[in-house]
């Protein structure tokens, strides 16, 4: 704190299929040491499990707010399909949440922990978008998609320094569009269903690899297993066949990944640009950057932080709200 000024932070939150995590983040985009919370959640969980993991990790967050500082307000970032006029969820990966009122449970546990503010929810790949324009590896562009390779595969999308979000709040979920040549008839063709952690895994193992799980499959990949070499290619080369479509749809300038899977190996954000190169198929699209995340873990709650900080939630949520607005709308 500077003087008289007091210290603003938001609370971000961020939901998905492995954990829900919460912290505080302040006007610097700084996530508050202390503050972050995390709770597990994943498929066998309880809806009543849950909420009880989110109302803990909120009110965790919350109880390490500095007695002289102000909380702005509170961003959520969740996992999708959401719905954003009415605040709900239904994660692909969390079956027990369906139309779930997501932002009606966190605004009550910041009630509860004496704090009267709204929340606002977006699609966590949008919040990573946000994070990584704001102080990560997108910084200085204009057109850049961000994007989760994990538990599931999400994205968000920022066109000519405008976030665009989608009449239901679900532009950018890359993880759901359909990739050709991976798959034999009867399997998924999803993104998400070729080149997330755990179906990567699964595709591995019903290959005779003996792995467990995705920390496991970056060993084995690192000491040369060729199986596994073949299912880490396998996921960057869908992602990459994803991209170059995207692209040439949307122009962009770069695509930063973070998530969990996509730190399987050192090189995933490489041999992704290599796939998407081979791919391209004009030249304006031949251009695209690919990164890594310059946040590592914190961008989702930077993110989620971000939609408070810089102004990105403050549109009317009615039927006639905005669905591409600016992203440097605050003061």
């Amino acid at each position: 704190m500077r003087g008289n000024r007091v210290a603003e932070f938001a609370l971000g939150v961020d939901f998905g299929g492995t954990k829900v995590e919460s912290a505080l983040v302040g006007a610097d985009g700084l996530i508050l040491p202390g503050s972050r919370c995390r709770r597990p959640t994943g498929t066998e969980s309880s809806s009543e499990e849950l909420v009880a993991a989110v109302q803990s990790v909120v009110q965790g967050a919350l109880a390490a707010l500095p007695t002289d500082a102000a909380l702005l307000g509170t961003g959520i970032g969740s996992a999708g399909p959401i719905g954003l006029l009415e605040g709900v969820v239904s994660p692909v990966n969390i079956g027990v949440w369906r139309a779930f009122p997501l932002r009606s449970v966190v605004e009550g546990a910041t009630a509860k922990a004496g704090y009267d503010t709204e929340a606002i929810l977006r699609l966590d790949g949008l919040c990573i978008t946000l994070a990584e324009m704001w102080v990560g590896a997108g910084q200085g562009c204009s057109s850049l998609m961000g994007m989760v390779v994990s538990t599931g595969v999400g994205g968000g999308i920022i066109a000519d320094g405008r976030v665009v979000s989608g009449k239901t709040g679900n532009a950018g979920h890359i993880g759901q569009i359909e990739v050709a040549g991976f798959t034999l008839p009867g399997e998924g063709c999803t993104l998400e269903e070729i080149a997330s952690g755990p179906h990567t895994v699964r595709w591995a193992q019903s290959r005779g690899w003996k792995g467990r799980t995705g920390e496991d499959l970056a060993l084995s990949y690192a000491m040369g297993n060729e199986t596994a070499g073949l299912a880490v290619m396998r996921s960057a080369s869908a992602v990459g066949r994803a991209l170059a479509s995207v692209t040439t749809l949307l122009d962009l300038d770069r695509v930063v990944i973070g998530g969990g899977f996509s730190q399987v190996t050192p090189d995933y954000c490489e041999l992704v640009q290599e796939a998407a190169g081979e791919h391209a198929q004009l030249d304006y699209s031949t251009g695209l950057e690919i990164l890594p995340t310059g946040l590592g873990t914190d961008g989702p709650l930077i993110g989620a932080a971000a939609l408070v900080h810089r102004g990105v939630g403050r549109q009317i949520e009615s039927v006639h709200h905005r669905a591409i607005y600016p992203f440097e709308t605050a003061t």
